[in-house]
């Protein structure tokens, strides 16, 4: 939180702002202005010697500040990860439905990660789940960039996959 007023325990303050000509002030000299100006003394940067502080109306200053970080939140892009999951004997139908979604999910923007679980003794074809997820891939070229290339982990032979830019 920002110190106001006479929280502010610095002798010296940098004052910058509308109204107010830019430089360096004792404190006492800075809240003189401020309370002539019927505002707030706010120190906006602490860690500046000497600190920095802004004379403004607090509460407008809060408002601003909350007003700004939600315009950037919005901005920010979230990042959707998709899962599908395949065995290592899934068969041709199953195989297309799987990529008509993922082909989907890649156009809405969202990160894909598609496995194929090995169950007991299924980890003996280690090599059909590779095959099948490298077809996945290859399927999905004209959509996807391949991030990670067919790994085991465990139980789970994993790719990641995320969408390629549109031009």
């Amino acid at each position: 939180m920002h110190r106001i007023n006479e929280r502010i325990r610095e002798r010296e303050v940098r004052l910058v702002g509308e109204n107010v000509e830019q430089g360096v002030y004792s404190i006492e000299e800075a809240l003189r202005i401020a309370d002539e100006q019927e505002m707030d003394l706010i120190e906006i940067s602490p860690n500046a010697v000497p600190p920095v502080c802004r004379i403004a109306d607090y509460q407008k200053f809060l408002y601003q500040l909350k007003k700004r970080e939600k315009e950037n939140k919005a901005k920010q892009a979230k990042v959707v990860v998709k899962e599908i999951r395949f065995g290592p004997q899934t068969d041709e139908h199953d195989y297309n439905f799987k990529l008509k979604h993922a082909i989907g999910f890649l156009q809405e923007g969202a990160k894909l990660k598609a496995y194929v679980f090995f169950k007991g003794r299924s980890i003996l074809f280690k090599e059909q789940g590779e095959v099948l997820l490298l077809r996945f891939a290859n399927d999905l070229e004209e959509y996807a960039k391949v991030d990670q290339l067919p790994l085991l982990e465990g139980k789970r032979m994993i790719i990641q996959l995320s969408p390629k830019k549109k031009k």
